[in-house]
């Protein structure tokens, strides 16, 4: 199962894999076994625990997000992927997720991390440390105005 705490950082097995050599791979596998992602789907396996952690069943983690049922569980179950960016922060805003959560989730979901420099990004950073919710979300980002969380549904 994935932590949602790392053990050790993707920082430091990257600082590890920048002495391997191609003839070394099977060390490394060998030795970093417990902190390699085991799951066929990781993203899944960290969102059920970040579920579980808050307390939440997903109908009402879905809900909370206002991503359509249907929709948000075959997400979660990664049946389905989203070209949106703004769908899985949907997700870990109603999940009460941390920036370090967060970040994981939207590397393990194949997006990019936010981005302290991009204005948007640095909204959904501080949105993050307060642990707001996706309608005070959307009213922060308005007030700068900045766009608000993309709305998302089946026809992605």
């Amino acid at each position: 199962m994935i932590s949602v705490k790392d053990v050790s950082t993707t920082d430091e097995l990257e600082k590890t894999l920048s002495r391997v050599r191609p003839d070394e791979i099977d060390r490394y596998y060998a030795e970093e076994e417990a902190r390699l992602i085991q799951e066929k789907r990781p993203f899944m396996a960290f969102m059920d625990e970040l579920i579980r952690r808050c307390g939440m069943t997903k109908q009402a983690l879905l809900l909370k997000a206002n991503i359509p049922e249907k929709y948000g569980y075959r997400l979660l179950e990664e049946e389905r992927h989203s070209r949106k960016r703004d769908v899985y922060l949907r997700l870990c805003f109603a999940a009460g997720a941390d920036l370090n959560e967060a970040q994981r989730a939207l590397r393990l979901a194949g997006h990019e991390k936010l981005y302290a420099r991009i204005p948007r990004d640095a909204a959904f950073i501080v949105a993050l440390n307060e642990h707001m919710d996706v309608d005070a979300v959307n009213e922060l980002l308005e007030r700068y105005g900045l766009e608000p969380l993309a709305p998302c549904g089946d026809s992605e």
